[in-house]
């Protein structure tokens, strides 16, 4: 395995830039959850039923468990997310949401303290074996932030930083186009490449960002709250190519926003937070899995009708 990098932004920024088969139809897998076609009753934590789906799964997460400094951070998470999908994963602050997706491409590995159990296949494929390059992870498995982070580098800089860093073939002002073109920006900068990235509005720059991830091809894009930080307007757009990006890409998205969730994703992960006896430690776990519609109108478990509904938040 490669060293890690330093985790600065740019670093940071960089590498989520650079980014067996199904049990079959019907059947049980060997931990005796139910796949496939058919209805099964929600359930809880590791025991979460994977809902019908007519894609293959891109993840497939069992019993995952992350600690920081030996602290229970998200325990006992398991299920899958399928391909070109969106699959959104809700709950209150603190329920580990940002945990579990950074465990999706390796980005815990950049905090000295992070441990993670349990298994991630991409593919099929362990992702964290030992003969794994995190750094191809993240060449595949791409990830955009919370706020916009741009490098104080040109637009045209921006893109083409992750396609160099790798070593890309092709010609780099066609990279650089076709990036802008998926992030739905090229007509808007086509004409100012080489200004600085600052000098856009924050939605230009979260879709900057898309752009950046997109431009080394990942077969993933995680999305840790891209619309936050972002008024109405560009949340929409961000939201319409979240939409059209579902077509190529698989994406995963943690937001706070219930609305958002529910005009977005196709599946839904209600996650909670547990606290321990004496009140003290929190601990995330994933309440309930499956598709959004359901999850939002006849959710399986209590405890998800709760938050959906606004009973508790």
């Amino acid at each position: 395995m490669t060293d890690r990098p330093e985790s600065s932004s740019e670093a940071r920024s960089a590498e989520s830039a650079a980014g067996a088969g199904p049990v079959p139809a019907g059947t049980q897998s060997d931990n005796g959850r139910t796949t496939g076609p058919g209805t099964a009753p929600a359930a809880t934590g590791a025991e979460a039923t994977r809902p019908s789906v007519d894609t293959p799964p891109v993840f497939e997460i069992e019993k995952l468990t992350v600690r920081y400094g030996g602290k229970l951070a998200v325990h006992d998470v398991s299920f899958d997310i399928t391909e070109k999908r969106i699959t959104a994963l809700i709950g209150a602050s603190g329920c580990g949401k940002s945990t579990f997706i950074r465990s999706l491409n390796r980005m815990n590995d950049l905090i000295p303290s992070a441990t993670v159990e349990g298994s991630v296949r991409y593919h099929g494929q362990n992702l964290y074996a030992s003969e794994v390059d995190a750094v191809q992870v993240r060449k595949r498995i791409g990830m955009v932030f919370q706020k916009p982070n741009p490098f104080p580098k040109s637009i045209y800089d921006n893109i083409a930083f992750g396609p160099k860093v790798l070593g890309m073939d092709g010609d780099m002002d066609e990279i650089v186009e076709s990036a802008l073109r998926r992030g739905a920006l090229w007509d808007e900068v086509k004409d100012r490449l080489k200004t600085n990235a600052f000098g856009m509005s924050g939605g230009q720059q979260q879709r900057l960002c898309i752009a950046r991830a997109l431009a080394t091809n990942p077969d993933v894009i995680l999305m840790d709250e891209p619309c936050s930080a972002l008024d109405p307007i560009s949340t929409g757009k961000i939201e319409d190519l979240m939409l059209e990006l579902r077509e190529a890409y698989s994406i995963v998205i943690v937001t706070h926003n219930m609305q958002q969730a529910a005009r977005v994703s196709d599946m839904t992960a209600f996650f909670t937070v547990e606290l321990d006896a004496d009140g003290k430690q929190r601990t995330g776990r994933m309440v309930e899995f499956d598709g959004t519609e359901k999850m939002f109108t006849n959710p399986g478990d209590p405890r998800t009708e709760a938050y959906v509904t606004g009973k508790v938040g």
